[in-house]
């Protein structure tokens, strides 16, 4: 791909979106479009069409959507589906049509069935149910992968590139505890312990679940490469993880030790874990190459200091 190439990031203000916008950069791309809310709705059809037939990106990454943890998915699951099946179909609609060379749409490892064997092989999916708490979001995302699938089939091979990250996080992610996913969640949690001096930190359910963590940066890396890669011979979707995963309870001592709070971490075990285990497996897209350039310990620590510099409120413990 060309410096000068034109590539349009949908979602430019989200956590995977603003990531791609600095790797962009890094890589001395200039040519790049995006859009505020504002200015362009993506669930409104006609205005994406005209949108993408005037600008005529040549590659999109599309990163828009409404995603978040456990208590948003049960509480709005009707606004999950909704709104991601009208983003994810105009959005593939009008750049199917507009030409573009090649898009990446980002899936979700909560697609995979609940009781999957580990690591997930991207073969597993729709051998069985998904996650109960997210399944509004799993079936829209599916929804999106396989229409990449069946537009790959009936208008050019590898044109729509789906991926499937596990959970991501880095700067510019939803910390807000009741709809941010769990590692942002608790970041704010435990920061707001801290400055409140709060002896203790309740956390839901066991904390036995074991999740895979993928910090945003290298996500955006992977995808970039991916918009110039061969295809021809490689199999999609694509799996996009770390290769390590962590209990709840070991990832949040981690985070208590990093944002340096020293009380209590307590379980309320009437709460509701999720799936018991979401490790990916990349063999795919290790095949190509591709492996993460950041520790987990590095990406956790720079996702803390964005958080104290930019978003830390006084959200109660």
């Amino acid at each position: 791909m060309q410096p000068t190439a034109s590539v349009f990031v949908a979602g430019h203000r989200g956590l995977i979106g603003s990531a791609v916008l600095r790797q962009l950069d890094r890589r001395g791309h200039r040519n790049v479009v995006v859009a505020e809310r504002s200015a362009l709705d993506l669930a409104d059809g006609p205005a994406v069409a005209r949108f993408l037939h005037s600008a005529q990106p040549e590659y999109v990454l599309l990163a828009a959507g409404k995603v978040g943890g456990i208590v948003a998915n049960k509480t709005q699951p009707a606004d999950f589906i909704d709104t991601n099946l009208a983003i994810q179909g105009n959005v593939l609609r009008a750049a199917r049509d507009a030409g573009v060379k090649r898009l990446i749409f980002f899936g979700s490892s909560c697609m995979y069935p609940r009781e999957c064997a580990q690591p997930m092989a991207e073969t597993a999916l729709y051998t069985g149910h998904p996650e109960p708490t997210s399944m509004a979001y799993a079936v829209a995302k599916l929804a999106g992968v396989q229409t990449c699938l069946a537009y790959n089939a009936q208008y050019g091979a590898g044109r729509f590139v789906p991926v499937i990250p596990n959970s991501a996080f880095g700067p510019q992610d939803d910390f807000d505890p009741a709809s941010g996913h769990v590692l942002s969640a608790l970041i704010a949690r435990f920061h707001a312990a801290k400055m409140s001096g709060a002896p203790s930190v309740t956390l839901w359910g066991t904390g036995t679940p074991r999740r895979e963590f993928v910090y945003a940066d290298d996500i955006a890396d992977a995808c970039l490469d991916l918009l110039d890669a061969d295809l021809s011979a490689v199999e999609l979707p694509l799996n996009l993880g770390s290769g390590d995963d962590f209990s709840i309870r070991e990832l949040a001592e981690r985070i208590a030790t990093v944002v340096g709070y020293v009380g209590r971490i307590e379980w309320d075990t009437t709460k509701p874990d999720g799936a018991p285990r979401k490790l990916l497996d990349c063999a795919r897209l290790r095949a190509l190459g591709w492996r993460p350039r950041t520790s987990f310990d590095a990406a956790l620590r720079a996702t803390y200091a964005w958080y104290v510099d930019h978003a830390a409120t006084g959200i109660p413990a």
